[in-house]
């Protein structure tokens, strides 16, 4: 809440003596980040220990302004996460609250703290430390979705469904290599959030305003305090770049559009046409007029999240786009986007694996699915090829022109009898019914990836060392 009792001239006390009076409502509220980045309190008072405890160290200050401004720092962080702050919109950011009230808990010390450092690589620092948090919330998050597909696959590595393109039944494959291709695209998801992660792990404490600073500070110190790998090697890229921001919302959008793929074929695989899976009552709704309705609200709204963490990826490329070097305010615009899309992210994450781990995927009707609409016509192709010597170009005709007869006649292709198939062509033996059902038809795809049981488990296997 903002304090009521706060001055109007605080803010101006805050800047220091350059400006005669403090500004205006409309600027108090453009200007005034606090409604937002006190979400990086945690990260702000984690750097300024680091920051005053290097100062000591380096006999900037003493060691007793050092312990007062740690034990200071302490009370106002249990006073943030008890509730009982004041945050005040006329201290502008999460950095001035912070400071007015360490000032009022220990006095003079407090200004001893935001020596050799400026709010230009402050903020940086914190959100980078914040962004690195939602990478390892993110990793951990990907790495629990993936175990519940995983479970998926094992139960149905051998469960025949039919495989589509273009939503139209192509050929036969198994639940668990469904579920194994949603494994592989959130493994991609979980290495682009762990290499982003190693990316941004520089610290930016230290480099001031934009040029370094006068004051024989260990900025390696800090570093390795706040757990990065080191310190970022130029001061006018550390306060200005927010490519560490950028990477996690690209990241967030492409794992957002796999969720959303997968959102989208729940929702189809639920409906009363397909039902395919049965989504338990924990992850869908009723209808208040229909009450035969059961809605895959939870599936729909994943499916939605992508339009809002994209919007902010979007938003946040607009901002950095024409930035000259080093710091502008611009950059304040940089941290409602990524807080929206980082809590959209995890969102959708947990509610995705609260999904599949209820999930119930319907085996009979998947197998009458993947044994209808002619799924087995490339393996009647391929059996052409290999037993009758054809080209496949000519074995693509022939059946092509079997798929036209069964049609006529409102079979399936294991439907016609052998005389119908030698019409056709002479050439074909009463063998080729051992390739016509779907469960030969996945049993034969063996090659390293594909849909056969053994190729699925082997692929469920490498999963779980990897994991």
């Amino acid at each position: 809440m903002t304090d009521a009792k706060t001055p109007r001239n605080t803010a101006n006390a805050m800047w220091g003596g350059r400006f005669a009076a403090g500004p205006d409502a409309i600027m108090t509220a453009i200007n005034a980040s606090i409604g937002f980045d006190r979400r990086l309190y945690a990260q702000d008072i984690r750097g300024s220990r680091a920051h005053a405890a290097m100062l000591a160290a380096q006999g900037i200050i003493t060691s007793s302004d050092a312990e007062a401004i740690r034990e200071g720092l302490l009370t106002v962080l249990s006073e943030i996460e008890a509730g009982d702050f004041p945050f005040s919109e006329a201290l502008e950011d999460i950095h001035m609250n912070v400071e007015a009230r360490l000032k009022d808990i220990i006095g003079e010390p407090a200004g001893r703290l935001h020596t050799g450092r400026s709010r230009n690589d402050q903020v940086a620092t914190d959100f980078r430390l914040w962004v690195r948090d939602q990478c390892d919330a993110a990793i951990d998050g990907l790495r629990a979705l993936i175990g519940a597909a995983l479970a998926q696959a094992e139960v149905g590595a051998d469960w025949v469904m039919p495989g589509f393109t273009h939503l139209q039944t192509a050929q036969p494959v198994t639940w668990g290599h469904h579920m194994m291709a949603y494994v592989e695209m959130f493994g991609r998801d979980l290495s682009r959030f762990q290499d982003a992660r190693k990316r941004m792990n520089e610290s930016p404490l230290g480099a001031a305003a934009l040029a370094g600073t006068g004051y024989p500070i260990d900025r390696f110190a800090t570093a390795a305090a706040l757990d990065f790998d080191r310190p970022m090697a130029n001061s006018l890229d550390a306060v200005s770049d927010r490519d560490f921001a950028l990477e996690f919302l690209s990241a967030a959008s492409i794992c957002a559009v796999h969720l959303s793929r997968l959102a989208e074929e729940l929702v189809i695989w639920s409906s009363a046409q397909f039902r395919f899976v049965s989504m338990s009552d924990k992850w869908s709704t009723g209808s208040s007029i229909m009450p035969q309705k059961r809605n895959p609200d939870a599936a729909e709204l994943i499916r939605a999240k992508i339009g809002r963490i994209l919007g902010a990826t979007v938003a946040l490329f607009t901002v950095m786009k024409g930035l000259p070097l080093a710091y502008s305010k611009d950059m304040q615009e940089d941290k409602e986007q990524v807080f929206d899309a980082a809590d959209s992210l995890m969102l959708a994450l947990a509610a995705m694996t609260g999904m599949l781990s209820d999930l119930t995927a319907n085996r009979e009707k998947m197998e009458a699915a993947a044994s209808a609409g002619f799924s087995t016509a490339t393996d009647l192709a391929d059996w052409l090829v290999r037993e009758a010597g054809l080209p496949f170009r000519d074995a693509h005709h022939v059946t092509g022109s079997l798929v036209a007869m069964a049609e006529a006649k409102g079979v399936d292709l294991p439907d016609l009898t052998l005389e119908d198939m030698q019409s056709v062509n002479p050439a074909i033996t009463n063998d080729v019914f051992n390739v016509l059902g779907v469960h030969n038809s996945v049993a034969s795809r063996q090659s390293y990836g594909g849909t056969a049981p053994d190729q699925v488990r082997a692929q469920i296997a490498r999963w779980r060392d990897l994991l």
